[in-house]
């Protein structure tokens, strides 16, 4: 990423935006994103800050007096800013990430967003999941287009693709194979064991596929029950059986922490899946965010700190991504009640061990230029999707 040119030049974009597919996933050969060529393992580690998380009092533009003048009560102090360069640092509840970024393994990207950005949580969400354009409803996801295009031999179970909850996104849903959500792996066995489905999936009308064939609902129903038996199989006993991942290293007991925790189980004891998604909410800072927002960048960057260092003295650090976005930033001012409302273009985190060197990929946000107080997007979400 010697350039924003040549950033999008190696983005590789469709022209309407639905039909991405990732190159760091489909090829695992080019050198995208300051990539080297290497092992055909390469993991993409999703990390969503759900309910449009405030960027600029993420990473702080400490040296513009407009930031200060729109955010009397918000602003964080100068002296408070981890400074990066001379516009721009770390709020201070992110200091493990600018342990991080001083590792060189971290790169900033600033005002990513899309064109007529919708200010709606689930609808710029969907947008996200999909890569669509706001004006346009798909129905299948990035991930899961990855998964149809890419997979039709080797990637044909849900587990290609984890999502760490208990309900699937949008974003990991193809048309033809769908991921995996999988909260904990010796839960999922267990529920996938009970009486009720084993009976069932050994029932005439489970095992007699031709019989179904005229019921295309039915037939998705067991098929999906298929897969979630298999699946549940095949990771708990990978899980459990495996004594190749051993940490010392304590993770947070926060529900991120938690949550990294299970991926970093799942890569190290070699699941056969090139990507996790994991979530973590409460970003929707309308009232006093100071303290919400504060703890919350705590908890996400301790536990991505600990989930880097697990990678790093593992060896895998070189070979998995993580990708940290929310749905839209906030406004420049803030709002009566000490927060800030729903606003546009954000920052976006990229983690690995093969990035190029320059750590802050562009500019920062130029809040002398807005769009009825929001900030202007300057890169496409989707760009860094293709790449």
């Amino acid at each position: 990423m010697n350039s924003r040119r040549d950033f999008l030049k190696k983005s590789a974009l469709a022209t309407t935006g639905t039909m991405l597919i990732p190159n760091f996933l489909k090829a695992f050969e080019a050198n995208q994103m300051g990539l080297s060529q290497g092992t055909p393992d390469r993991i993409l580690v999703i990390i969503q800050l759900s309910g449009g998380n405030d960027g600029l009092n993420t990473i702080v533009p400490y040296r513009n007096d407009i930031y200060y003048r729109e955010r009397p009560s918000l602003a964080i102090p100068k002296e408070k800013v981890l400074r990066i360069n001379d516009e721009i640092g770390f709020n201070p509840a992110l200091s493990a990430l600018n342990d991080i970024y001083d590792d060189g393994l971290l790169t900033i990207v600033n005002n990513v967003g899309y064109p007529n950005p919708d200010r709606s949580h689930f609808r710029s969400m969907d947008i996200w999941h999909t890569a669509s354009d706001a004006d346009k409803y798909v129905n299948t996801g990035w991930i899961g287009r990855y998964l149809d295009a890419n997979c039709p031999t080797n990637c044909t179970e849900p587990y290609n693709a984890i999502e760490v909850d208990d309900m699937l996104s949008l974003a990991m849903k193809g048309n033809k194979i769908k991921g995996l959500a999988v909260k904990n792996p010796e839960k999922l066995y267990k529920q996938a064991h009970n009486s009720y489905f084993e009976q069932l999936s050994t029932s005439q009308s489970f095992t007699n596929n031709s019989s179904l064939d005229e019921h295309e609902n039915v037939s998705y129903l067991y098929k999906t029950l298929a897969e979630t038996l298999s699946s549940a199989d095949y990771i708990y006993n990978k899980w459990n059986g495996s004594k190749i991942y051993k940490t010392n290293l304590t993770y947070p007991a926060s529900e991120i922490g938690k949550r990294l925790k299970t991926v970093a189980e799942l890569i190290l004891t070699g699941i056969n899946t090139n990507v996790y998604y994991v979530s973590i909410s409460g970003f929707d800072t309308h009232i006093n965010q100071l303290e919400q927002q504060n703890r919350l960048l705590q908890a996400y960057c301790e536990a991505v700190s600990v989930f880097t260092q697990d990678m790093k003295e593992n060896n895998r650090i070189d070979d998995v991504m993580v990708m940290t976005f929310s749905e839209f930033g906030r406004r420049v001012k803030q709002n009566a009640s000490n927060g800030t409302d729903h606003g546009t273009a954000n920052n976006l985190f990229l983690i690995n061990g093969r990035l190029k060197k320059s750590k802050v990929f562009n500019e920062a946000p130029n809040l002398t230029d807005l769009d009825e107080g929001d900030l202007k997007y300057t890169i496409d979400f989707r760009n860094i999707y293709a790449t």
